[in-house]
């Protein structure tokens, strides 16, 4: 008898997504190094030699060797178990802010683009809060809310949330006036239905691609409030407190600093080079570049 094989539509869509999307070799190198990343960051209680937060004074500022390969920091804690530990905070804070701002974007845009009366008051919303530089808005609101994580997170979810808005409000402008919402509209269609199913569907792609960029302007914004002082506490180890304590010793102890900045470096840099690549296969216009 014959073996009947059964693949799930979506199984299979997104199988064809990613071989398109791994045609080229740079986004392919890009992903390979996100999954190690994400990987690190999941198995990091597993993996880890040593304890993130256990200090050892004997073995304080300690070359990278066999023994600790990312050498010890001021307290003698190991810096690569620290770096793998500091991964899943960022990792977890950049996702976190890329999925609430997000739905907060994505809500305010629909809203402006379908609404004509919401549009006005929304759209200025949106240019008030983006006229404000990044960091300067992220560090007036983790200052108001006082410094944590899920302040961190509320904190840049609002910083970043204007840019999909808007994104998402000039997009669905132009499908709004387009034949197939016109004719759901004549057919009683409630608004909700088109809205979900008929504009935001077609708004997949631009969101998609967005949120990716999303993700690394989070990881460095959080690096750079940790960083200042003003992120996540200190005792809990992420990239920017590790640069932070390493500058003091880079005269002795580079590598305080070395690797948990190549890390933000190779993980935002990832999320671009994919992002860049989402966009370019995704955009019509330049499928003949591919």
């Amino acid at each position: 008898m014959a073996e009947v094989q059964i693949s799930s539509p979506a199984g299979a869509a997104l199988w064809v997504f990613l071989r398109r999307l791994t045609r080229r070799k740079p986004v392919l190198i890009a992903l390979v190094v996100l999954v190690i990343f994400v990987l690190l960051a999941v198995l990091a209680p597993v993996i880890a030699p040593y304890s993130p937060t256990k200090l050892s004074i004997a073995s304080r500022l300690k070359e990278p060797s066999l023994e600790h390969w990312f050498g010890t920091d001021e307290f003698g804690r190991d810096v690569f178990t620290r770096t793998i530990f500091a991964g899943q905070v960022s990792l977890f804070i950049g996702f976190a802010v890329v999925v609430l701002s997000a739905l907060i974007g994505v809500t305010l845009g629909l809203l402006a683009g379908f609404f004509s009366r919401l549009d006005t008051p929304i759209a200025r919303l949106i240019d008030a809060m983006m006229a404000f530089p990044d960091i300067l808005l992220a560090i007036a609101l983790v200052a108001a809310l006082g410094p944590s994580m899920s302040t961190v997170i509320v904190a840049l979810s609002i910083v970043y949330a204007p840019r999909l808005a808007r994104i998402v409000r000039a997009s669905t402008l132009v499908i709004r006036e387009l034949p197939f919402v016109e004719a759901a509209q004549s057919m009683g269609i409630s608004t909700y239905h088109i809205m979900t199913r008929h504009v935001l569907r077609n708004l997949i792609s631009p969101i998609l691609v967005q949120t990716t960029f999303l993700f690394a302007n989070a990881i460095l914004a959080e690096a750079g409030l940790s960083f200042l002082g003003v992120g996540v506490s200190p005792e809990v180890p992420t990239w920017g407190t590790m640069i932070s304590s390493g500058r003091q010793y880079l005269d002795q102890a580079s590598w305080m600093t070395l690797y948990p900045g190549l890390a933000i470096i190779l993980a935002v840099l990832s999320l671009q080079i994919v992002g860049d690549g989402m966009r370019d296969m995704l955009d019509p216009r330049l499928q003949k570049d591919l």
